[in-house]
């Protein structure tokens, strides 16, 4: 009987279940969504169970799509949406609160008192964060002292608390795994990323009992076996674990210092390996665990675009320039520059380097001259541009220069802006095959957590090149006009 990998991408908006063969080649894939709470401006939730549900829909309707039997699922990975907050009763199984989504700007006021306070050096020092409402232990605190008798039930050890990989795991295992791995735990804002370890100082500070907190294990790990799951047979390994972003970069096989990745979906997210070195950053991004498998952890630097295929939905459910997003591409195309326009999409505020999350979206160089066409050239060398501030910035804090970005998601389909951003790069952009590397990550690291593969090594076989984008000049194309519209642009915003 052929056997298969079962990776459970757990995402903002959906939950992708994949079944994936040990030659790691997808055999089927659905995806079911599940609602959006926003209680008032600013503040986004999720209903726990209907996560859970939309994760055992999918698991069941992918079985039934491939005509694979629960029982050719070698091992279970996981990927997650990361600072998703959850807090549940350990006897009931069932959540205190709606989860808390990292998008969620209520804490914002708590995270800017700690600020005032003195604590952001601190802060950044232990967990290589920056003081801010989008990661999880402000909106843990939040649940706590919100919803009544929740922190004294902490402190007796009765709750517990997880990011989504902790507790789907949970729901998994009938309860037998509270665990998380060490790239979601160091998205908490509580775990120190040097020591390896929860830190006790910054639960402390921002008020979460370690009592609530998960076992923290390898992402490559037998943490459990399944339980009692609808549509799945019990006894499967749950062995797999990692963060969105960070499974992105592991299953583009970014296994090496200095080799780096872009996933372009609603946002951009540009991770790259730092190696067994946490570097600190001093151009704004965030220094992130990678992955632990086994006793070898790598780290990551990180840099966040909050808008990018977000301004290209804009231009087409707002403004009605186009019907369909990948249209963008054609009518961005159709002129040869942006005729001077220049956009920020600072839709949802601005992330790294410059974290301000008062900025807004701006159009600089309007003329009777600009046509939907500028626009639109506009909105894809303002988002090739966003993560060109990103990458600079690495390369500043790494101290060596990029050869290639490897690309994933969505918008890595537009041709177009994959060649923008390799010029204002000035190195090549790669695409792969297999442009599902979130899942693949999860697969590989469930691969290895049940010997599967020896190691990562032996899943280097199976990444191949789909195109490469040549940077023509070999060095970064961002003319000195372009680059002071852009900081003109930026500085308004």
């Amino acid at each position: 009987m052929e056997r298969y990998l079962l990776a459970i991408d757990q995402g903002t908006t959906g939950t992708t279940a994949l079944l994936i063969d040990t030659n790691l080649r997808i055999a089927a894939k659905v995806n079911r969504e599940f609602p959006q709470i926003y209680p008032q401006p600013g503040w986004v939730e999720h209903d726990p169970e209907a996560i859970w549900t939309s994760v055992t829909e999918s698991v069941a309707a992918v079985l039934a799509e491939s005509g694979v039997s629960g029982e050719a699922i070698c091992g279970i990975g996981i990927t997650n949406q990361r600072e998703t907050t959850v807090i549940w009763d350990r006897q009931t199984h069932a959540p205190i609160h709606n989860a808390i989504v990292w998008q969620c700007r209520r804490t914002a006021d708590r995270c800017a008192a700690m600020r005032d306070a003195g604590h952001e050096a601190l802060i950044k020092k232990t967990t290589g964060l920056v003081v801010d409402a989008y990661f999880s232990g402000t909106k843990a605190a939040w649940i706590l002292d919100r919803v009544d008798g929740a922190r004294a039930r902490a402190e007796a050890g009765e709750l517990a608390f997880g990011t989504i990989d902790t507790f789907v795991t949970w729901r998994l295992t009938g309860g037998a795994a509270h665990v998380t791995d060490p790239s979601n735990a160091s998205r908490t804002m509580l775990y120190d990323i040097h020591q390896r370890a929860w830190s006790e100082a910054m639960c402390d500070l921002i008020g979460v009992p370690t009592a609530i907190l998960p076992d923290v294990a390898p992402s490559a790990h037998v943490y459990g076996t399944t339980q009692g799951v609808p549509g799945l047979p019990d006894g499967i390994p749950v062995a797999g674990m990692a963060g969105d972003q960070q499974s992105a970069l592991f299953g583009q096989l970014c296994t090496e210092a200095g080799m780096a990745k872009c996933t372009y979906g609603t946002g951009a997210f540009l991770l790259m390996n730092t190696g067994a070195e946490a570097i600190g950053s001093e151009h704004g991004l965030l220094t992130t665990v990678a992955w632990q498998v086994g006793d070898e952890f790598a780290y990551a630097l990180e840099g966040s675009v909050f808008i990018a295929g977000a301004a290209v939905q804009w231009l087409r459910d707002g403004l009605c320039f186009i019907e369909n997003s990948p249209d963008v591409e054609t009518l961005a195309a159709s002129v040869p520059d942006t005729g001077g326009v220049t956009f920020v999409p600072a839709l949802a505020g601005l992330g790294a380097p410059h974290w301000r999350e008062d900025a807004r979206g701006i159009v600089t160089g309007l003329t009777r001259g600009t046509t939907r066409a500028h626009l639109a050239r506009a909105t894809l060398e303002g988002i090739a541009m966003s993560c060109a501030e990103l990458l600079e910035a690495m390369q500043a804090d790494l101290g060596r220069e990029l050869s290639e970005l490897r690309v994933d998601g969505g918008a890595s389909a537009n041709n177009l802006l994959m060649q923008m951003q390799a010029e204002l790069l000035g190195c090549d952009v790669v695409r792969p095959e297999v442009v599902e590397t979130t899942a693949l990550g999860a697969a590989i690291l469930a691969g290895i957590g049940v010997g599967i593969f020896e190691d990562v090594q032996a899943a280097k076989e199976t990444w191949h090149e789909e195109r490469r984008f040549r940077s023509e000049s070999g060095q970064s194309a961002i003319s000195s006009d372009l680059r002071q519209r852009w900081d003109t642009a930026i500085r308004k915003a």
